[in-house]
């Protein structure tokens, strides 16, 4: 009985081509003829060769993996996305390493570190509040950002952060409310200034006012959507209506008003954004902005996948739309119910 290893020698003999073409037909399929590439995998699943990827990958001088760096890995937010970014890189046989760019003091010198680490072949930014000289490395792996993103050309995608605003805004405004209020991000984040621009424009565009009293802070967490409910709830002039830049703000104030006696939709309309499982299981269910979060992943990691074999980036910016998902948490103001 026969026990040596399937060789890719064996591979090319069963498929009557040459060795190389079977390398080709294995790492760039796409390179090679339809009759050939179907020749060689004929033959492999007839010997039953399996690739070595890992020394397939220190010929390349390559890892095999690719590493995700967020802010808050806590938050519920990211796991679509990497689950996304999962399925596309294991297909390619590539591994997802996953860190927060959060923990310890410095995020800026963590993100130089993964990038001289030799650790992975490429990286994807979820966190656009780190410093583009931190990227300013001598033969570092390809970079994209995603969700957020940075000064510069880095390739990016994102979703359109605008439009989301303006589907919020024109969904509240036809129901009937007229005083719309908003709650934000962190200041200074792309995402909480793209969303409070695009409240502001949408409000402009329908001839709403939009005063400053009206615009809460936030920093996308739960409790900083209970504080804003405490404002919310001191004020002397209420909107009826409130968009928020994140899901969890909007579960956040959702629970402190209703400690306080306040029931939405009923005293307060409620628009969140992202879309995360926990609300469509709230009481009521929120409506929200929808972000495709498995099609952000899916995206990434393709368009890093594509840099990491040697295609051009820079300046590649892939905007993935939104959309309005309605649920019970908004209806027209108490006093044009009806």
């Amino acid at each position: 009985m026969d026990t040596r290893p399937v060789t890719i020698q064996d591979v090319a003999r069963v498929a009557g081509v040459s060795t190389s073409t079977v390398s080709r037909t294995l790492s760039r399929p796409s390179v090679v003829a339809k009759a050939t590439r179907q020749a060689v995998m004929r033959a492999v699943q007839a010997t039953g060769y399996q690739v070595n990827h890992t020394a397939r990958n220190l010929r390349r001088q390559r890892t095999g993996s690719v590493i995700a760096l967020a802010p808050n890995l806590a938050n519920p937010f990211f796991s679509q996305i990497l689950a996304g970014m999962s399925a596309v890189l294991s297909a390619r046989n590539y591994g997802l390493l996953i860190a927060d760019t959060q923990m310890g003091p410095d995020p800026d010198d963590r993100l130089r570190r993964y990038l001289t680490s030799g650790l992975a072949d490429g990286l994807v930014l979820f966190d656009g509040g780190l410093s583009a000289a931190a990227l300013d490395v001598p033969g570092r792996p390809p970079v994209i950002t995603a969700c957020e993103w940075m000064p510069g050309d880095l390739p990016s995608i994102r979703v359109d952060n605008a439009h989301g605003a303006e589907l919020a805004v024109a969904h509240l405004a036809d129901l009937g409310h007229r005083k719309i209020g908003h709650v934000t991000g962190p200041h200074g984040n792309v995402l909480a200034r793209a969303r409070l621009d695009g409240w502001r424009a949408a409000m402009a565009a329908r001839g709403l006012a939009a005063p400053d009293a009206w615009i809460f802070e936030g920093d996308f967490s739960m409790d900083s959507g209970a504080m804003a409910a405490a404002r919310w709830l001191a004020a002397p002039d209420r909107p009826t209506a409130l968009f928020f830049a994140s899901d969890e703000m909007a579960v956040g104030f959702l629970g402190a008003v209703r400690r306080a006696g306040v029931q939405a939709p009923r005293d307060v309309s409620v628009v969140g954004f992202d879309n995360i499982e926990v609300g469509a299981h709230l009481s009521p269910p929120l409506t929200t902005i929808r972000q495709p979060r498995t099609q952000i992943g899916e995206r990434a990691a393709e368009l890093l996948l594509a840099l990491i074999a040697g295609e051009d980036g820079a300046g590649i910016e892939r905007v993935i739309p939104v959309d309005l998902i309605l649920r019970e948490s908004t209806a027209a103001p108490a006093q044009t119910a009806g």
